[in-house]
């Protein structure tokens, strides 16, 4: 790229879009904080085009960020980003709306077999054949000025994207993956993938006790923790700890004194208004574990045929990954793996490309039409004669 350059004030960014407007794609990345708040500050947003970058800075004075939306919803030009969670969270909540259309570099490298949750470093390595100075990567973004050592840091984050987006889409067309990647990304695209409803959120805490008023307790205390933190804009833990949660959900505490015991919470917030509202909540989990009550979906048990089974699947699964040179985790996860073998029609790995890479062949070993082995130290696969 030919320049590269801070943008300060809305006239400038006006004049920068109406430059992006014209490209097929452009490259993005964000730089954010979220130590103390629930949503991430947006710090900077970078943009790559043919010629030039830029890094537009949100936190300049009367900076209006109206064209940069407009550029990120216009519909001819692709917006590429490399891990786009993160990033494509911050748009959908300052814009309403997620950046389309999209493409995320990581999803094409691992549809490519260049390994699993590949990083952006190690891509630009390996096909820009460049090292990127990562001195910068735990940096405070929120303070001004930056330093010119911070914008090449960002800046580059967006410049090499450029030669690996095009890299990798012929390589995924040379393959005949596109269809691939446009079903990795449907989650992506969905607004849904990015907000936590309250209600959802006990989840996050993946309880083990499968007991009524236990998760009444922690369903409510969670949802209302969640809730709390969005509209206050502050991490859960501040809130109240995952800890706690859970052992006031163990516990049951009835009255401030009890609720007192619990571990990191204080005394002085157990008998304060922060305590009220919890035993307030405790006694609405309570009485939803006799009207509403929850359980956890039902594990499989712990079978040791099942486990050797799974086991041996594993082993398939990464040869056939690497022959196809696919990152595993796409085609199937170990819980896929496990619905697969407990029956389940649905079972990911019984549909369209992964069936053909991965399904068909899983069928046969559970059927016992297909054997492995190990010929000097290579797995074979074995139809029975």
């Amino acid at each position: 790229m030919k320049n590269q350059q801070l943008i300060l004030n809305s006239a400038d960014l006006v004049s920068v879009c109406k430059e992006m407007s014209k490209e097929t794609f452009v490259t993005v990345d964000t730089e954010f904080v979220r130590e103390r708040t629930y949503w991430p500050i947006l710090c900077l947003v970078q943009l790559g085009g043919t010629n030039n970058a830029y890094a537009v800075d949100p936190l300049a004075k009367d900076m209006d960020l109206t064209p940069l939306f407009e550029l990120m919803l216009n519909p001819k030009i692709t917006k590429v980003f490399h891990a786009a969670k993160q990033d494509l969270e911050i748009f959908l909540k300052l814009m309403g709306k997620l950046p389309a259309p999209l493409a995320d570099t990581q999803v094409m490298a691992m549809i490519s077999g260049h390994g699993e949750q590949v990083g952006y470093e190690s891509l630009v390595q390996r096909i820009a054949k460049q090292n990127i100075d990562k001195s910068n990567r735990y940096t405070d973004w929120s303070k001004r000025p930056l330093t010119n050592a911070q914008l090449d840091y960002a800046i580059a984050d967006v410049t090499h994207l450029r030669l690996i987006y095009e890299t990798l889409l012929q390589e995924a067309r040379n393959k005949g993956r596109e269809s691939w990647i446009e079903e990795l990304m449907a989650d992506l695209k969905k607004p849904e993938t990015y907000i936590i409803e309250p209600e959802n959120a006990w989840k996050r805490l993946k309880p083990r006790v499968d007991k009524p008023k236990f998760l009444g307790v922690l369903t409510h205390l969670a949802a209302w923790r969640e809730g709390e933190a969005q509209r206050r804009d502050k991490i859960r833990n501040h809130i109240l700890r995952d800890e706690a949660i859970n052992e006031i959900a163990a516990t049951e505490p009835r009255t401030k004194g009890e609720l007192a015991r619990i571990r990191g919470l204080g005394e002085n917030n157990a008998k304060g208004a922060l305590g009220a509202k919890i035993l307030e909540v405790v006694e609405a989990g309570l009485a939803s574990a006799d009207t509403d009550p929850i359980s956890l979906p039902k594990r499989p048990k712990n079978d040791n045929t099942s486990n050797f089974v799974v086991d041996l699947l594993k082993v398939l699964l990464k040869a056939r990954c690497d022959e196809n040179k696919v990152a595993s985790k796409l085609v199937a996860t170990s819980a896929d793996i496990d619905a697969f073998v407990r029956g389940d029609k649905d079972a990911i790995v019984l549909k369209g490309w992964r069936f053909e890479i991965f399904g068909r062949e899983a069928q046969q070993l559970l059927q016992g039409g297909l054997s492995l082995g190990v010929n000097k130290g290579n797995l074979e696969i074995h139809l029975p004669v």
